[in-house]
C-alpha cells in the first residue's frame, strides 16, 4: 500500500487531537488505541523514508598508521 506525506500528516494531527478515527490512504480507519496509531504512523514514516532512499550514510575508517 502506498502512503503519502499527507497521510502521515493527517494521522499525526489526529494523534495530537486525541481522535481515534482518521482517513489513511483513502480509507476511514478507526484505531483501538494510541499505541496502534503510533505504530501505524511509524510504519508510514518508515515507508516514506524508504521511498526517499536509505536513511544512513557510508563511512570508512581512518587510521594514522597507514593501514
Amino acid at each position: 500500500m502506498s502512503y503519502t506525506q499527507a497521510d502521515a500528516d493527517r494521522l499525526r494531527a489526529s494523534i495530537a487531537k486525541g481522535a481515534a478515527e482518521v482517513e489513511v490512504a483513502g480509507e476511514r480507519v478507526k484505531f483501538r488505541s494510541l499505541a496502534d496509531m503510533r505504530a501505524t504512523l511509524a510504519m508510514i514514516e518508515a515507508e516514506l523514508a524508504g521511498a526517499r532512499g536509505p536513511a544512513f550514510g557510508v563511512s570508512y575508517p581512518r587510521t594514522t598508521r597507514g593501514f
